[in-house]
């Protein structure tokens, strides 16, 4: 397995502010959907194309698979993946504008009625991205299970998760998940990790810039 590079000293894992409780829950409303639709239309975010190495490292380990996104949102990746494609997310308002665009979106409930009556074909690959550190902390595992359940055998599996400086910038954020911890959460659900790794620049960057990101990825054993 590859590792992030320049690993730095062990430090204490960061807060966001607020209660926890307060903060998984304001996930769930329409200004949660407002907030989002407002940073990714930010115009200095258009003109630089900002999303443009983030959506290279989705094509690169997913490739053109039939994908089921995760904590989908308001579809920043979700426009970008394969045509077969599902989102699944919590929040009903951004399930609906990722519908008014055209995309395939569900909530939780609907993905797992829909699995449940066969609608849902096993899917080819899974993208878990900005999700568990919004979740209670220890609770990861069984919340992916019911999706990576519903991956065929050899899908590939991506997991993103913010770094230091970026769990510190939303409120909403719950749990400091690392490198680490995803490998963790994967191998307890027999996911086989692949590799990881720091992205876009180095591991000590993410002290200092909101996007940078650990990357983990790995196969459903065929």
């Amino acid at each position: 397995m590859t590792r992030p590079d320049d690993q730095p000293a062990a430090d204490p894992v960061p807060s966001g502010p607020g209660d926890a409780t307060a903060r998984a829950a304001s996930t769930e409303d329409a200004e949660y959907t407002r907030r989002l639709r407002e940073l990714q239309g930010a115009r200095w975010k258009r003109i630089l194309h900002v999303q443009a190495p983030y959506r290279w490292i989705v094509r690169h380990h997913l490739g053109a698979r039939r994908t089921l996104d995760l904590g989908c949102g308001i579809g920043r990746n979700l426009r970008h993946l394969s045509p077969g494609s599902l989102g699944v997310d919590h929040n009903p308002a951004s399930v609906a504008f990722c519908r008014s665009l055209g995309m395939d979106a569900l909530t939780p409930e609907g993905f797992l009625d829909a699995s449940a009556d066969g609608r849902l074909p096993p899917f080819d690959a899974l993208l878990v991205s900005h999700v568990l550190e919004h979740v209670e902390q220890g609770s990861q595992v069984e919340m992916l299970r019911p999706y990576v359940e519903r991956l065929a055998a050899g899908a590939r599996v991506l997991v993103v998760c913010p770094q230091e400086r970026g769990f510190a910038s939303d409120p909403t954020h719950t749990d400091f998940v690392d490198d680490r911890r995803i490998a963790q959460a994967l191998d307890a659900l027999g996911v086989v990790v692949d590799g990881s790794r720091s992205f876009p620049f180095p591991r000590w960057t993410g002290r200092y810039f909101i996007y940078n990101e650990f990357v983990v990825h790995g196969h459903v054993p065929a």
